[in-house]
């Protein structure tokens, strides 16, 4: 979601660095605006001082201007410490002095499209229509989708995963059911913390149908997910980093919300269906309670995912 603040700090004429957790830096290398990435590595939460100053020590005198994309207070430390002389971001968490230029948070329940948000940092006006784009030349990932490709088969990818929380999530047994009505197979992608829901998926097809779900996840890089992405008929996901990629490829795609809202991280894609049940008028009773943003279902129920059947999905394949 930052591609566009970087496609348009590179049009009028910056040479871009982006520093990156190294989960996320090969999606800033397959951005050809970016000329290097430095992969930081931070891990979550702590401030890390030592290692932030170290890094710190080694950008010095490298660069005019930083754009910070998180808003936290840790996020600005480092090119404050380099003495990168323009340092913009949003006030965030009270970042007076690490910051020299910063704009002001949204208001209480204004939450902006992301993609905006971030693109606004470029001080353009005209952000509004912001989307991403991605462009690589996919590599074949393995044996197993290379011959897909050869025999000219196709597949559709499905990322039933969401790092953020169950109430993300669509159950595992709707991605099963839809993955045995689809007439091409199905590539599972996913992290690690994923494997037990994405082998949850695949014993569920493959007992229906023998070998219609290869499962990968924690078995890729995000370099081969990517290029699996990239390559894809089309893909199925939640409200996910995945689902943001396969907009950016400009793959067909559905992309299932439940607690988090599409007016605020829409896959921006004229090929990306968005499926809301908030959205729905015929859906009764009202979802009152979405979006919420939480990372577990406050009512126990999480009807908002549960609600979306299969056959929904299927449509738009």
């Amino acid at each position: 979601m930052t591609e566009p603040l970087l496609r348009r700090l590179h049009a009028r004429g910056e040479a871009l660095t982006v520093g990156a957790l190294p989960w996320v830096a090969p999606v800033y290398r397959a951005m050809p605006q970016v000329a290097d990435v430095i992969e930081l590595p931070f891990a979550h939460g702590g401030f890390q001082w030592s290692v932030r100053r170290g890094i710190a020590r080694q950008l010095r005198g490298r660069f005019e201007a930083a754009y910070v994309c998180p808003n936290s207070f840790k996020s600005a430390l480092l090119p404050w410490w380099a003495g990168i002389s323009r340092r913009v971001g949003y006030h965030g968490e009270s970042r007076f002095g690490v910051l020299t230029q910063r704009l002001p948070n949204p208001g209480a329940g204004g939450r902006p499209p992301m993609v905006a948000f971030y693109s606004a940092l470029s001080g353009d006006a005209d952000v509004a229509n912001d989307s991403p784009r991605l462009q690589i030349a996919p590599p074949v990932v393995d044996a197993a989708l290379a011959a897909m490709q050869l025999q000219r088969q196709g597949y559709y990818v499905f990322a039933p995963g969401a790092e953020f929380g169950s109430a993300k999530r669509w159950p595992a047994q709707h991605f099963a059911v839809l993955a045995e009505q689809l007439s091409l197979p199905v590539v599972l992608l996913g992290s690690g913390k994923e494997a037990a829901l994405c082998a949850e998926i695949s014993h569920a097809a493959n007992a229906v149908r023998p070998g219609q779900c290869l499962d990968w996840s924690g078995r890729t890089s995000l370099d081969q997910a990517l290029a699996a992405i990239a390559s894809a008929k089309a893909m199925v996901s939640n409200d996910s980093g995945l689902m943001h990629v396969a907009a950016a490829f400009g793959v067909h795609q559905v992309a299932i919300f439940g607690s988090s809202s599409p007016l605020h991280t829409p896959p921006l894609s004229p090929l990306a269906h968005v499926i809301w049940l908030k959205d729905d008028p015929q859906y009764q009773p009202a979802l009152d309670c979405a979006p919420c943003f939480e990372r577990e279902c406050p009512l126990g129920h999480t009807r908002c995912l549960v609600d979306i059947q299969p056959d929904d999905v299927l449509r738009f394949l």
